[in-house]
């Protein structure tokens, strides 16, 4: 390209600086501009976002064409684009080094949490199973060990409940009631089971108890609150009177139940066919409906779980609650053709539904009580699975409501 041919115009971004004299680079840019030139070859290069172009001969930020087509470049904007180039891929490198170690953190986080999550699947399915054989002994076993070891639940649970009602989030509504009444008020709910296992009844021990209660809360030092009465014989209800109708379900109903046909065939030396009493064979049905209603509601919700049921327990879905009671009048329906108890369909389907009001209903109303009291779990006595509130709260209405529909609905305890 001659110094005479026609302006044109040459765009740096198409040429590639070729590695000649590239030590001098770093000379002193006080040399004359002459003394040293760089030869552009046409290839494209990272230097595209320069942007720098020649006007044909005429020399333009420090170039200008020589023989052959060849461009001469001033040394100090040489200088300049290969002190910005390896700037820029520095920044580069550097950005891809950051965003591959805020990526390592995150992808443990996740690696983390998902060993963390199995690991508490695998505590809930163990101390689940082991909880459930107990149980099933202790139902079988039934009388005393029964009463006993229900009395033992049944403190353990007072003690959370008065927690909950003295924690920060209810105490900012409310005056809660005296430590002294609440320790007072867990015993004597702990001894509800054994009176009426004793006695055969409970109303006369609930009504002193509720007497005695409201005497001390009246003539306690300080201002008396109704508040503190009311959370104090909910907790009499809640914790103590409600649960004193699985004894007289379990031990109450002492009618044999006949057409059973384990009890056919059960050990003389373990009580024989009259131990399979309609007390039983209701108890047991009703405990493992409650556990296929919440198997069920959990599997349901997961799976097609859209609608929230109520914004006292966020998680819980009407898509879930409908897949939970399928799964509970299925489940009552299965054993009751098992254990021949009740005799009819529809009494069969009738305790399903029943049970699994009762559950949701216990569910819902522990949840409005944690809900207020601002925690998650009423406890952490039972690895997994929280306090012992998180564990029965589903059972607490559905003694009541099963040993009604017996004792009331069923002709003949349904025998």
């Amino acid at each position: 390209m001659a110094a005479t041919t026609t302006t044109s115009s040459l765009k740096i971004e198409q040429y590639k600086v070729t590695p000649f004299a590239f030590s001098s680079l770093c000379a002193c840019p006080c040399r004359p501009i002459a003394s040293r030139s760089v030869i552009l070859t046409r290839r494209r290069s990272k230097l595209d976002h320069l942007g720098l172009f020649l006007d044909g001969a005429r020399t333009k930020h420090g170039f200008r064409f020589g023989r052959n087509g060849v461009v001469s470049v001033n040394r100090r904007v040489i200088t300049a684009v290969a002190r910005a180039e390896p700037d820029r891929v520095d920044e580069e490198i550097a950005q891809q080094e950051v965003d591959k170690g805020q990526a390592v953190p995150i992808n443990e986080e996740i690696a983390s949490e998902h060993q963390q999550k199995a690991s508490q699947l695998k505590t809930r399915i163990v101390f689940g199973l082991g909880i459930g054989i107990a149980v099933g002994g202790v139902v079988l076993a039934g009388g005393w060990v029964f009463t006993v070891a229900l009395a033992a639940v049944v403190f353990v649970g007072a003690r959370e409940y008065f927690e909950l009602v003295r924690s920060h989030g209810i105490t900012e509504g409310m005056t809660p009631p005296p430590r002294y009444v609440s320790r007072v008020c867990s015993v004597i709910c702990a001894l509800m089971p054994i009176f009426t296992l004793y006695f055969g009844h409970i109303d006369v021990s609930v009504t002193s108890a509720a007497f005695v209660l409201a005497t001390a809360l009246l003539l306690q030092r300080g201002n008396p609150r109704f508040a503190q009465l009311s959370s104090a014989v909910f907790g009499l209800f809640y914790c103590g009177y409600l649960p004193c109708f699985w004894v007289k379900l379990r031990c109450g109903l002492a009618a044999p139940a006949l057409n059973t046909r384990i009890g056919a065939s059960w050990p003389v030396l373990l009580g024989g066919q009259t131990h399979w009493t309609v007390g039983l064979v209701a108890t047991l049905i009703s405990i493992s409906n409650i556990i296929a209603a919440d198997t069920f509601a959990f599997l349901g919700g997961k799976a097609f779980g859209r609608t929230p049921l109520t914004s006292v327990s966020p998680k819980k879905t009407w898509e879930g609650t409908i897949v939970g009671l399928g799964g509970c009048i299925a489940t009552s329906v299965i054993l009751s053709r098992v254990l021949c108890w009740p005799n009819s369909l529809l009494g069969a389907i009738a305790f399903g539904f029943l049970n699994f009001f009762a559950s949701v209903f216990g569910d819902l109303t522990e949840s409005m009580i944690k809900r207020d009291a601002g925690v998650k779990d009423s406890g952490s006595l039972i690895p997994g699975h929280g306090g012992v509130l998180d564990r029965v709260d589903s059972y607490v209405f559905t003694g009541a409501l099963a040993y009604s529909f017996v004792k009331i609905f069923l002709p003949l305890y349904g025998v």
